[in-house]
């Protein structure tokens, strides 16, 4: 689960070249803007990321023209993600180090409401056999690229469209946004594709329980930043639902090839995981593969040979990250 609001530490703090009232500091591997003089080195803090909606509360009040939402912004040349405040607006207690404060503050995500073609009618929740197509965020895993430095890793483009998840079990066809499951409709976005590209028989045809995860993107999704035409899925995970499992990237993309569909956008088939941040940040500053023109959102780093580590909040405990481009994030006011 990702901890919008928690206690963190100040790594650093610099000057920024012509501001007199502001600095720069360090939290996590995020950058932020912080005014001159309010924390040090080393002080706590509650640092709130870019997709914070924060209460309407009077400490917060200097945010509603914002509309209370923490999105990247850039000050004196400097790009800014996230917000820290001092501990002294929590409630009285003892915090410490990485301490989730997110519902004690009534923060909760900012979300682009899902326009009615994409959203549909909800059968219920997405199954418990499949996971949320959630990536984490590259600067908040320092201690894994350490760890995991070294790795052989692929990397592929993150497009800015909706997810989906597509799966047979047990002869059930079934077709899930991000959270939810949808009913069967012809006048909805995923169900449609799903139809275009015969994606169920397809899946049937490999007797097996079996999920695929994509993002469909294109006109009348996400804005369509791309300027692509018509809609169509690209697919970024495979899931063998009995074996509890991602596929490895070869047998990924070789069950892609025999079903005929597309894969997100492949950057780089063999890359060596450094564990430098702000390096790995530097290849997300990019355009797209799909329209050179444009942005790309960002990218997805994950190993060639599937990992899992209980120490990480992903799905499953896969190690598999994203990489946002914070060039994309501004233009696009996010």
């Amino acid at each position: 689960m990702r901890k919008l609001a928690s206690v963190q530490r100040i790594l650093s703090v610099s000057p920024i070249e012509g501001a007199d009232a502001i600095e720069k500091a360090t939290v996590l591997g995020w950058q932020l803007v912080i005014k001159k003089g309010s924390f040090n080195v080393n002080d706590l803090c509650i640092y709130c990321e870019i997709d914070s909606l924060l209460p309407d509360r009077p400490e917060f009040e200097f945010l509603r023209e914002r509309k209370f939402r923490i999105k990247t912004i850039k000050l004196r040349g400097v790009v800014s993600q996230g917000i820290c405040f001092p501990l002294s607006i929590l409630p009285a207690g003892d915090y410490k180090e990485g301490d989730d404060v997110t519902e004690l503050l009534k923060i909760t995500k900012w979300e682009l409401p899902v326009p009615a073609h994409l959203q549909g009618i909800a059968k219920g929740k997405i199954p418990s056999f499949v996971p949320k197509t959630d990536e984490i965020r590259i600067q908040v895993i320092q201690e894994f690229l350490d760890k995991f430095k070294g790795t052989e890793c692929y990397i592929t483009e993150k497009l800015d469209g909706s997810s989906v998840t597509y799966y047979v079990k047990d002869s059930q066809f079934g077709v899930c946004s991000r959270n939810l499951e949808i009913i069967e409709d012809p006048e909805n976005t995923l169900w449609k594709i799903a139809r275009e590209l015969d994606i169920e028989n397809k899946l049937r045809s490999l007797n097996k329980n079996i999920a695929l995860q994509g993002e469909i993107v294109g006109e009348s999704v996400q804005s369509n930043k791309l300027k692509l035409k018509g809609q169509t899925v690209f697919f970024f995970n495979a899931i063998d639902i009995d074996g509890h499992c991602f596929y490895d990237m070869n047998n990924f993309f070789e069950l892609l090839e025999q079903l005929q569909l597309t894969s997100a956008p492949v950057i780089e088939k063999s890359w060596i995981l450094i564990n430098q941040m702000e390096e790995i940040m530097v290849l997300a500053k990019r355009n797209s593969l799909l329209q050179s023109q444009a942005l790309a959102e960002g990218i997805v780093i994950r190993p060639v040979k599937e990992l899992r580590d209980p120490q990480l909040d992903t799905p499953w405990s896969r190690f598999s990250f994203k990489v946002i481009n914070p060039e994309f994030l501004l233009k696009h006011g996010e």
